[in-house]
Protein backbone atom coordinates (compact mmCIF):
# COMPACT_ATOMS: atom_id res chain seq x y z
CA UNK A 1 0.00 0.00 0.00
CA UNK A 2 2.80 2.25 1.06
CA UNK A 3 4.15 1.89 -2.82
CA UNK A 4 0.94 2.38 -4.51
CA UNK A 5 0.72 5.23 -2.56
CA UNK A 6 3.81 7.14 -3.65
CA UNK A 7 3.58 6.51 -7.27
CA UNK A 8 -0.04 6.78 -8.02
CA UNK A 9 -1.79 9.73 -8.92
CA UNK A 10 -5.74 9.99 -8.04
CA UNK A 11 -8.01 11.21 -10.70
CA UNK A 12 -11.01 13.14 -8.76
CA UNK A 13 -13.27 11.39 -11.28
CA UNK A 14 -14.57 8.01 -10.95
CA UNK A 15 -16.26 7.95 -14.00
CA UNK A 16 -18.28 9.68 -16.77
CA UNK A 17 -21.89 8.70 -17.84
CA UNK A 18 -23.71 11.03 -20.91
CA UNK A 19 -20.72 13.41 -20.39
CA UNK A 20 -21.76 14.06 -16.41
CA UNK A 21 -18.80 13.35 -14.10
CA UNK A 22 -19.16 11.17 -11.56
CA UNK A 23 -16.32 12.12 -8.58
CA UNK A 24 -14.47 9.95 -6.04
CA UNK A 25 -15.32 12.45 -3.67
CA UNK A 26 -18.97 12.31 -4.31
CA UNK A 27 -18.90 8.23 -4.01
CA UNK A 28 -16.41 8.15 -0.36
CA UNK A 29 -19.19 10.67 0.74
CA UNK A 30 -22.06 8.51 -0.16
CA UNK A 31 -20.09 5.05 1.09
CA UNK A 32 -19.53 6.97 5.02
CA UNK A 33 -22.46 7.94 5.32
CA UNK A 34 -24.51 4.45 3.92
CA UNK A 35 -22.09 2.88 6.77
CA UNK A 36 -22.77 5.20 9.41
CA UNK A 37 -26.27 4.97 8.75
CA UNK A 38 -25.95 1.12 9.05
CA UNK A 39 -23.79 0.53 11.75
CA UNK A 40 -25.71 3.20 13.68
CA UNK A 41 -29.36 1.48 13.14
CA UNK A 42 -28.22 -1.78 14.39
CA UNK A 43 -26.98 -0.02 17.31
CA UNK A 44 -30.05 1.56 17.78
CA UNK A 45 -32.73 -1.37 17.43
CA UNK A 46 -29.97 -3.03 19.54
CA UNK A 47 -30.68 -0.52 22.26
CA UNK A 48 -34.28 -0.58 21.67
CA UNK A 49 -34.78 2.23 19.00
CA UNK A 50 -37.91 1.84 16.81
CA UNK A 51 -36.25 1.61 13.02
CA UNK A 52 -39.30 4.71 11.64
CA UNK A 53 -37.81 6.94 14.46
CA UNK A 54 -34.07 6.44 13.71
CA UNK A 55 -34.51 6.52 9.60
CA UNK A 56 -36.50 9.82 10.52
CA UNK A 57 -33.34 10.92 12.62
CA UNK A 58 -30.90 9.94 9.83
CA UNK A 59 -32.76 12.00 7.39
CA UNK A 60 -32.40 15.16 9.56
CA UNK A 61 -28.42 14.01 10.73
CA UNK A 62 -27.78 13.84 6.97
CA UNK A 63 -29.51 16.68 5.27
CA UNK A 64 -28.20 19.36 8.43
CA UNK A 65 -24.50 17.63 8.30
CA UNK A 66 -24.32 18.24 5.04
CA UNK A 67 -25.62 21.77 5.36
CA UNK A 68 -23.50 22.80 8.30
CA UNK A 69 -19.99 20.86 6.65
CA UNK A 70 -20.24 23.31 3.83
CA UNK A 71 -21.13 26.44 5.21
CA UNK A 72 -18.11 25.86 8.34
CA UNK A 73 -15.79 24.97 5.36
CA UNK A 74 -17.29 28.10 3.34
CA UNK A 75 -16.61 30.25 6.03
CA UNK A 76 -12.85 28.37 6.47
CA UNK A 77 -12.19 29.53 3.44
CA UNK A 78 -13.93 32.92 2.79
CA UNK A 79 -11.71 35.02 1.09
CA UNK A 80 -11.82 32.21 -1.71
CA UNK A 81 -15.51 31.88 -1.62
CA UNK A 82 -15.93 35.80 -1.93
CA UNK A 83 -13.73 35.52 -4.94
CA UNK A 84 -15.45 32.45 -6.73
CA UNK A 85 -19.05 32.39 -5.32
CA UNK A 86 -20.45 30.01 -8.33
CA UNK A 87 -18.01 27.73 -6.37
CA UNK A 88 -20.20 27.54 -3.37
CA UNK A 89 -22.31 25.32 -5.34
CA UNK A 90 -19.43 22.72 -6.30
CA UNK A 91 -20.05 20.47 -3.05
CA UNK A 92 -18.71 17.37 -5.31
CA UNK A 93 -15.30 18.74 -5.67
CA UNK A 94 -14.33 19.04 -2.11
CA UNK A 95 -15.16 21.32 0.77
CA UNK A 96 -17.02 19.58 3.11
CA UNK A 97 -15.67 20.15 7.13
CA UNK A 98 -16.37 18.17 10.01
CA UNK A 99 -16.72 20.44 12.38
CA UNK A 100 -19.52 21.90 10.99
CA UNK A 101 -21.25 18.52 10.21
CA UNK A 102 -20.78 18.09 13.97
CA UNK A 103 -21.88 20.80 15.08
CA UNK A 104 -25.18 20.81 12.87
CA UNK A 105 -25.97 17.10 14.13
CA UNK A 106 -25.80 18.30 17.76
CA UNK A 107 -28.63 20.80 16.89
CA UNK A 108 -30.69 17.91 14.88
CA UNK A 109 -30.46 15.63 18.65
CA UNK A 110 -31.55 18.77 20.37
CA UNK A 111 -34.47 19.01 17.94
CA UNK A 112 -35.68 15.70 18.20
CA UNK A 113 -35.44 15.39 22.28
CA UNK A 114 -37.51 18.82 22.60
CA UNK A 115 -39.63 18.51 19.37
CA UNK A 116 -40.00 14.57 18.71
CA UNK A 117 -40.95 11.96 20.69
CA UNK A 118 -38.98 8.80 20.60
CA UNK A 119 -39.95 5.81 22.58
CA UNK A 120 -36.35 4.93 24.01
CA UNK A 121 -35.72 8.30 25.20
CA UNK A 122 -36.18 8.56 28.92
CA UNK A 123 -38.07 12.18 28.23
CA UNK A 124 -37.34 12.95 32.16
CA UNK A 125 -33.66 14.57 31.93
CA UNK A 126 -31.97 16.37 28.84
CA UNK A 127 -28.64 14.63 29.54
CA UNK A 128 -29.74 10.99 29.56
CA UNK A 129 -31.88 11.87 26.17
CA UNK A 130 -28.75 13.62 24.22
CA UNK A 131 -26.53 10.91 25.14
CA UNK A 132 -28.37 8.36 24.69
CA UNK A 133 -28.79 9.05 20.78
CA UNK A 134 -25.27 10.25 20.88
CA UNK A 135 -24.02 6.98 22.28
CA UNK A 136 -25.46 4.86 18.98
CA UNK A 137 -24.30 7.25 17.17
CA UNK A 138 -20.76 7.92 17.87
CA UNK A 139 -19.20 5.04 16.38
CA UNK A 140 -21.21 4.91 12.78
CA UNK A 141 -19.41 9.28 12.75
CA UNK A 142 -16.05 7.67 13.34
CA UNK A 143 -16.14 5.26 11.04
CA UNK A 144 -17.87 7.35 8.51
CA UNK A 145 -14.87 9.90 9.23
CA UNK A 146 -12.36 6.95 7.91
CA UNK A 147 -13.98 6.12 5.00
CA UNK A 148 -14.99 9.68 4.47
CA UNK A 149 -11.23 10.99 4.07
CA UNK A 150 -10.26 9.29 1.27
CA UNK A 151 -12.31 11.00 -1.19
CA UNK A 152 -9.76 13.87 0.05
CA UNK A 153 -7.07 11.74 -1.31
CA UNK A 154 -8.62 11.58 -4.76
CA UNK A 155 -9.21 15.07 -4.88
CA UNK A 156 -5.62 16.08 -4.06
CA UNK A 157 -6.75 17.93 -0.96
CA UNK A 158 -5.98 18.45 3.00
CA UNK A 159 -2.37 16.79 2.43
CA UNK A 160 0.16 18.10 4.53
CA UNK A 161 3.75 19.70 4.28
CA UNK A 162 6.25 17.90 2.04
CA UNK A 163 8.07 14.86 2.91
CA UNK A 164 10.78 12.46 2.09
CA UNK A 165 8.47 9.36 3.38
CA UNK A 166 8.35 6.68 1.35
CA UNK A 167 4.75 7.07 1.88
CA UNK A 168 4.57 10.35 1.08
CA UNK A 169 2.14 11.26 -1.87
CA UNK A 170 2.87 12.82 -4.72
CA UNK A 171 0.53 16.38 -5.64
CA UNK A 172 0.07 17.56 -9.15
CA UNK A 173 1.86 20.76 -9.68
CA UNK A 174 -1.93 22.57 -9.94
CA UNK A 175 -2.67 21.38 -6.40
CA UNK A 176 0.42 22.56 -4.32
CA UNK A 177 0.35 25.48 -2.41
CA UNK A 178 2.35 28.96 -4.27
CA UNK A 179 5.25 27.95 -1.50
CA UNK A 180 6.08 24.32 -2.34
CA UNK A 181 5.56 24.53 -5.91
CA UNK A 182 8.83 22.80 -6.06
CA UNK A 183 8.31 19.72 -3.86
CA UNK A 184 6.81 16.91 -5.49
CA UNK A 185 5.57 14.19 -2.23
CA UNK A 186 3.54 15.71 0.45
CA UNK A 187 2.69 13.72 4.33
CA UNK A 188 -1.05 11.88 2.79
CA UNK A 189 -2.94 13.44 6.14
CA UNK A 190 -6.00 12.44 4.69
CA UNK A 191 -4.39 8.72 5.80
CA UNK A 192 -3.23 9.64 9.28
CA UNK A 193 -6.79 10.96 10.03
CA UNK A 194 -8.49 8.14 8.27
CA UNK A 195 -6.48 5.36 10.70
CA UNK A 196 -6.82 7.62 13.85
CA UNK A 197 -10.32 7.46 13.22
CA UNK A 198 -10.48 4.06 12.66
CA UNK A 199 -9.37 2.96 15.65
CA UNK A 200 -11.41 5.38 17.66
CA UNK A 201 -14.42 2.83 15.34
CA UNK A 202 -12.93 0.10 17.01
CA UNK A 203 -12.47 1.26 20.60
CA UNK A 204 -16.25 2.30 20.42
CA UNK A 205 -17.59 -0.64 18.86
CA UNK A 206 -15.71 -2.85 21.04
CA UNK A 207 -17.55 -1.06 24.20
CA UNK A 208 -21.13 -1.81 22.54
CA UNK A 209 -19.90 -5.20 20.90
CA UNK A 210 -18.86 -5.84 25.18
CA UNK A 211 -22.50 -4.57 26.30
CA UNK A 212 -24.32 -6.72 23.65
CA UNK A 213 -22.53 -10.07 24.47
CA UNK A 214 -23.08 -9.10 28.35
CA UNK A 215 -26.33 -7.93 27.30
CA UNK A 216 -26.08 -5.07 30.17
CA UNK A 217 -27.73 -1.99 29.40
CA UNK A 218 -25.65 1.03 29.02
CA UNK A 219 -25.81 3.42 31.82
CA UNK A 220 -25.48 6.85 31.61
CA UNK A 221 -21.77 6.95 32.94
CA UNK A 222 -21.45 4.34 29.91
CA UNK A 223 -22.95 6.60 27.61
CA UNK A 224 -20.59 9.89 28.87
CA UNK A 225 -17.76 7.79 28.01
CA UNK A 226 -18.03 6.92 24.54
CA UNK A 227 -19.19 9.50 23.31
CA UNK A 228 -16.62 11.94 25.37
CA UNK A 229 -14.12 9.15 23.79
CA UNK A 230 -15.25 10.13 20.14
CA UNK A 231 -15.13 13.83 20.64
CA UNK A 232 -12.09 14.21 22.53
CA UNK A 233 -10.13 11.56 20.94
CA UNK A 234 -11.44 13.02 17.72
CA UNK A 235 -10.30 16.77 18.76
CA UNK A 236 -6.68 15.85 19.69
CA UNK A 237 -5.82 14.24 16.44
CA UNK A 238 -7.38 16.80 14.55
CA UNK A 239 -5.35 19.19 16.87
CA UNK A 240 -1.90 17.72 16.19
CA UNK A 241 -2.74 17.12 12.46
CA UNK A 242 -2.92 20.70 11.70
CA UNK A 243 0.38 21.75 12.26
CA UNK A 244 1.58 19.29 9.11
CA UNK A 245 -1.67 20.03 7.05
CA UNK A 246 -0.70 23.50 4.39
CA UNK A 247 -4.03 24.57 3.50
CA UNK A 248 -5.69 27.74 3.82
CA UNK A 249 -7.31 28.49 7.22
CA UNK A 250 -7.94 31.41 9.76
CA UNK A 251 -5.32 31.64 12.91
CA UNK A 252 -6.43 32.52 16.01
CA UNK A 253 -3.07 32.93 18.53
CA UNK A 254 -0.99 31.16 16.28
CA UNK A 255 -3.09 28.51 15.58
CA UNK A 256 -5.23 27.16 12.88
CA UNK A 257 -9.63 27.68 13.68
CA UNK A 258 -9.56 23.96 13.74
CA UNK A 259 -7.15 23.79 16.36
CA UNK A 260 -9.08 26.26 18.19
CA UNK A 261 -12.28 24.30 17.87
CA UNK A 262 -10.70 21.21 18.99
CA UNK A 263 -8.89 22.69 22.35
CA UNK A 264 -13.11 23.98 23.35
CA UNK A 265 -14.53 20.80 22.60
CA UNK A 266 -11.71 18.94 24.49
CA UNK A 267 -12.65 21.73 27.51
CA UNK A 268 -16.15 21.19 27.27
CA UNK A 269 -15.85 17.02 27.07
CA UNK A 270 -13.81 17.27 29.94
CA UNK A 271 -16.17 19.66 32.22
CA UNK A 272 -19.31 17.51 31.48
CA UNK A 273 -17.48 14.26 32.38
CA UNK A 274 -15.91 15.88 35.80
CA UNK A 275 -20.06 17.81 36.13
CA UNK A 276 -21.59 14.63 34.86
CA UNK A 277 -19.84 12.08 36.17
CA UNK A 278 -20.91 12.22 39.56
CA UNK A 279 -24.29 14.01 39.01
CA UNK A 280 -27.74 11.63 39.55
CA UNK A 281 -29.22 11.70 35.73
CA UNK A 282 -32.09 8.93 36.59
Amino acid sequence: MISFLHSFKPDPIMFSFFSIDIYWYGFFIVLAVSSAILLSLFLGRRNGFDKDELFDLFFYLILFGLIGARIYDIFLELPYYIENPVDVLKFWQGGLAIHGGILAGVLVLWFFIKKRKIKALAYNNFWDDIFSLAFITAPGLALGQSIGRWGNYFNQELFGGPTNLPWGIPIDIINRPADYIGQEYFHPTFLYESIGSFLIFLVLIFVHLFLLKTRKKPDFKMKLFVVAFYFIGYSVLRFFLEFIRVDFSPEFFNLRFPQVVSILIVFLFVFLCIKLNNKKII
